[in-house]
């Protein structure tokens, strides 16, 4: 401890670290339970991380509530969490495999150079193999604790994503939102599906409102990140086409999108709340969009268009509209 004098000459001791150190000593090495302990920790957010869990919260908006149109009623809640636990693993094993897919182009961009494989928190081959398992756990889940219909249909998804959008399309052409999406429409179908161990048409139904939200409120968020597309050699639309071109097909699929919620309403025998709600959602989210292609008309370009003001909005129609397939099967 160092002794120093003030004006008065009385002496003052220095504090020394916290540790016990010496000034200028080095560090003490952070004990190895400590460092495991870190290390562990890493790793698990890392494979969460390779999973994209904000993409797996789709899988909660579109499957619960259909599986209480199906039940017309509460479903079971073992069925439910069955259900949810094996499809977020194999939305996971999908995403997971579409991070090794794409762990050359990930580090270009800034919305994905944090990804763990873009930042080497683990390595590319143990990523596939994390992948490949989820998907054979998940299939075998839902094949011996659910039914076979849904193992099918959750193998389907994982399969598509991968070959058809991830190793296919994504690469070579705008359009690759457009069909690839049908993976993500797929959640529908397995919610359905596990409750009935059949198909009908109010789900396909359903699917086709997945189905034909997913290129506008892709495209609007493709918008925002167009330079990053780009550099990556991404053909999304926003990077080969006008902006007014991307809001007037967006504003196209954004009707049909509204015309197939409301087509559910005589299909599936729905009752006034889901009419009331599908209608009052469907002119919010046609509005929105006229209000970016007024704005376009107007020679508004780049950020002050604010796409991604319609991107969260679409977000919120689809929660709010699917809250409403689970809720109107309760009140009649």
């Amino acid at each position: 401890m160092t002794v120093l004098s003030n004006k008065r000459g009385v002496e003052l001791e220095e504090p020394g670290p916290l540790d016990g150190r010496a000034p200028g000593a080095p560090a003490a090495p952070e004990p190895v339970a400590e460092t495991a302990r870190r290390s562990i920790g890493a790793s698990v957010r890392a494979y969460v991380a390779l999973t994209k869990p904000r993409v797996i919260e789709l899988l909660l908006i579109t499957t619960i509530p259909v599986m209480f149109l199906a039940q017309r009623g509460v479903p079971p809640l073992s069925t439910v969490l069955l259900t949810f636990s094996f499809g977020a693993m194999s939305a996971g094993a999908a995403n997971a495999i579409n991070c090794y897919i794409d762990r050359d182009i990930d580090v270009k961009m800034r919305r994905t150079r944090r990804r763990p494989l873009a930042r080497a928190q683990v390595t590319p081959a143990r990523a596939l193999v994390f992948g490949i398992t989820l998907a054979l756990v998940s299939t075998a889940g839902f094949f011996l604790t659910v039914n076979p219909l849904s193992a099918a249909g959750s193998l389907f998804a994982i399969l598509f994503y991968v070959f058809v959008y991830s190793l296919l399309l994504k690469r070579r052409t705008s359009q690759n939102v457009v069909w690839g999406g049908i993976a993500g429409c797929m959640p529908v179908l397995i919610g359905w599906t596990a409750i009935t161990n059949s198909l009908a048409w109010t789900p396909f139904v359903l699917f086709g409102v997945v189905f034909l939200w997913t290129p506008p409120h892709t495209w609007t968020l493709a918008m925002r990140y167009r330079e990053d597309y780009a550099v990556a050699k991404v053909p999304m639309l926003p990077v080969v086409a006008t902006e007014r071109r991307v809001i007037t097909e967006s504003l196209v699929y954004s009707y049909a999108t509204v015309a197939c919620s409301l087509a559910l309403w005589p299909v599936a025998g729905m009752g006034p709340v889901y009419g009331a709600v599908a209608v009052v959602l469907g002119l919010v989210f046609l509005g929105e969009g006229h209000r970016l292609l007024k704005a376009v008309r107007a020679g508004v370009t780049g950020v002050h268009l604010r796409p991604m003001r319609f991107f969260h909005l679409s977000n919120v129609y689809l929660a709010l509209l699917f809250t409403a397939v689970a809720v109107d099967p309760l009140l009649h």
